[in-house]
């Protein structure tokens, strides 16, 4: 492959560009809607939903999830067994950017409150939400080649939640499920209570 170096003229006396190749494209596979839902499941094979190796890369995004509870953290984890048990292995680290509405406290800083450390339990990737109507998260989780069985389930998480602190708060999270069994059902939910509203998609990257 060549590289093209344009003068200042180049791009406006082009006729034609050539097409990159190779590059993955999302397709689209399952959208779950909350309406007082205590948990959403992803499950391979089960109401149209593919998380098998079809795809090695999957993403899941939430359009504000909204807890049915005051403080509140949203929350995954990862199934071996088609969703009979979600308590995959992990080993987790988060931090978290947020800034005040009233511009009076800004914060980066590494959050180990909510990490894991070889822990089958669900992993929060929002927190300190409310159940007020500005009150939601947003963002989206990408897991990695789910159905290998040589290699550990690699994961990163990037959301924005409105809190009841009246701030934005941008968390990212990221981690392993520590199994080299294939993953094949993913759910969420909220640490208490049910899931008011919102919706998770589901897309495989070719």
């Amino acid at each position: 492959m060549s590289i093209v170096k344009l003068n200042n003229n180049g791009v406006k006396n082009a006729t034609a560009f050539g097409s990159i190749t190779g590059l993955g494209s999302m397709t689209f596979i399952k959208k779950l809607t909350a309406s007082s839902s205590a948990t959403l499941s992803f499950v391979d094979g089960a109401s149209s939903v593919v998380l098998d190796n079809t795809y090695k890369e999957y993403i899941f995004t939430f359009n504000n999830m909204h807890p049915a509870t005051h403080d509140v953290f949203f929350t995954f984890n990862l199934s071996t067994d088609s969703g009979s048990n979600y308590n995959v292995t992990k080993t987790t680290t988060v931090f978290r950017a947020y800034h005040t509405e009233s511009g009076s406290s800004a914060v980066l800083a590494y959050y180990p409150e909510i990490d894991l450390a070889q822990s089958t339990a669900f992993q929060k990737i929002a927190g300190e939400l409310g159940n007020e109507n500005d009150e939601s998260v947003s963002g989206y989780l990408h897991l990695f080649n789910p159905s290998d069985t040589t290699f550990v389930k690699h994961f990163i998480s990037n959301v924005n939640q409105n809190t009841y602190h009246d701030l934005t708060m941008n968390t990212f999270s990221s981690g392993y499920g520590n199994t080299t069994s294939a993953v094949d059902a993913v759910q969420f939910k909220m640490s208490s209570g049910n899931i008011d509203s919102g919706d998770i998609c589901l897309y495989g990257i070719a």
